[in-house]
């Protein structure tokens, strides 16, 4: 059975990929010395790379693999305003003021990546459709109708309800109890962005460098030595944007980024005019769930994309790819004889408080930790990173010397994830 499941020309690769490879990039040699070297090339990297660029310092960006290799390429391709914990959860641990700004942040980065994406003229299919969020059961539907209805002032998202007798109008299925509608989330192809933002680095004259993993930054005077696998390099600035793929080469970051692994299948394409009955308004979607599942169609229309966690350990697409499968059919039945074209994985980078976090430890500017909503968030801290970077005003953020939470005994490795995901897939389960 797990065989048929995947078309004949399956892939273990993003879908995004087939219309943006993996950039071939001209090599140099490793410079002795920049003003700032930035390690990492996702959305944060090229993001901070990008303003100290045209700010006019030297850059240079490592990556220890093909530049966008990592989840900047492979994740949904949905936006929203990106942080979880509440209002009254944060004003309880921060107060009013502090909670306010940190959640503000999460509305200034949706409206920052749509400002961008038109200023710079990246074409990456961006657009605002609105996602839908289903109720795993009433109690849910009616805890969403009390959170658009109590929002706090200053806040405020635009929602409203949808009630289960008009589901259809959002959505071709009967799984869920109603659900909200946020019209002004949106959708990404992510691989187009981040070549979009790959070219505009690239064209600011930062030199990037890709396979050239950094293997050690140390204090050097009033500057930092960066070794890596071409050689080492003289920084006045360094910034580390390594997110879910954070290393032994920055412990302290290490032992405060939790990686969890997110996969994707995406579905040959669909008969026509099936799309028009099961995601009939070209939304992305979500559901209430704990374990969540996120899903939208491909910018052409042709196929679903379908993701979320289905492993209480890390897999590989190939185990992964049918539970998937699974779990997109009992929201669409129909799709049962739907074959696989592509199933792959990345990692994102959860934190203890479920925040993102920007700041500088030792010296070493770092953004990273943005819990499974970095398109937006990653792109628009890492700008404000590159701006702190300058000594710029702008640069502050709602985010700026939070306390970078870790564990004791964790350095790293999230030896209690199993354990955390069995026990909210049994919550879910149970339906509560």
């Amino acid at each position: 059975m797990t065989n048929r499941l995947f078309s004949d020309d399956y892939k273990t690769t993003p879908y995004w990929w087939e219309e943006t490879p993996r950039p071939e990039i001209s090599q140099h040699a490793l410079p002795v010395k920049a003003d700032v070297v930035v390690i990492g090339a996702g959305y944060t990297g090229l993001s901070a790379a990008l303003q100290t660029s045209r700010g006019g310092r030297h850059t240079v960006v490592v990556d220890a693999d093909d530049v966008g290799w990592g989840c900047s390429t492979k994740n949904g391709g949905q936006i929203s305003t990106s942080i979880k914990p509440t209002y009254q959860e944060l004003a309880s641990k921060y107060g009013a003021e502090r909670a306010f700004k940190i959640l503000k942040e999460g509305h200034n980065a949706l409206a920052w990546i749509a400002d961008f994406v038109a200023s710079e003229k990246i074409d990456c299919h961006f657009k605002i459709a609105g996602k839908f969020t289903g109720a795993q059961n009433p109690a849910q539907y009616e805890l969403l109708g009390k959170k658009i209805d109590h929002q706090q002032k200053g806040l405020e998202v635009e929602a409203y309800l949808i009630p289960r007798a008009e589901q259809h109008t959002e959505l071709g299925s009967d799984i869920y109890h109603g659900g909200v509608v946020f019209p002004k989330f949106a959708s990404i192809d992510p691989a187009r962005f981040h070549q979009g933002l790959l070219e505009r680095v690239l064209e600011a004259q930062a030199a990037i460098l890709s396979h050239c993993p950094a293997t050690g930054v140390e204090r050097d005077g009033e500057c930092f030595r960066v070794t890596t696998a071409k050689g080492s390099i003289r920084a006045r600035n360094v910034i580390v944007a390594t997110n879910g793929y954070t290393s032994s080469l920055t412990p302290w970051l290490r032992r405060r980024i939790i990686p969890i692994g997110s996969y994707i299948i995406a579905t040959e394409p669909l008969n026509p005019g099936q799309m028009d009955r099961l995601i009939p308004k070209d939304r992305v979607v979500g559901d209430t769930r704990r374990m969540v599942f996120y899903y939208r169609s491909s910018p052409d229309r042709q196929r679903i994309l379908f993701g979320g966690r289905v492993s209480h350990n890390e897999t590989d697409p190939l185990v992964s790819g049918p539970k998937l499968h699974a779990r997109m059919v009992e929201i669409f039945p129909e799709l049962s004889h739907t074959r696989i074209s592509h199933s792959w994985a990345g990692f994102v980078g959860y934190t203890f408080d479920n925040l993102a976090h920007i700041g500088n430890h030792d010296g070493v500017h770092y953004s990273m930790g943005y819990c499974g909503s970095g398109v937006s968030m990653a792109s628009y801290l890492g700008m404000r990173i590159g701006q702190q970077v300058l000594g710029l005003k702008e640069g502050q953020t709602g985010f700026d010397n939070l306390n970078f939470q870790t564990r004791p005994f964790y350095s790293g490795t999230p030896w209690f994830l199993s354990a955390s995901i069995a026990y909210y897939r049994w919550l879910d389960r149970l339906n509560r």
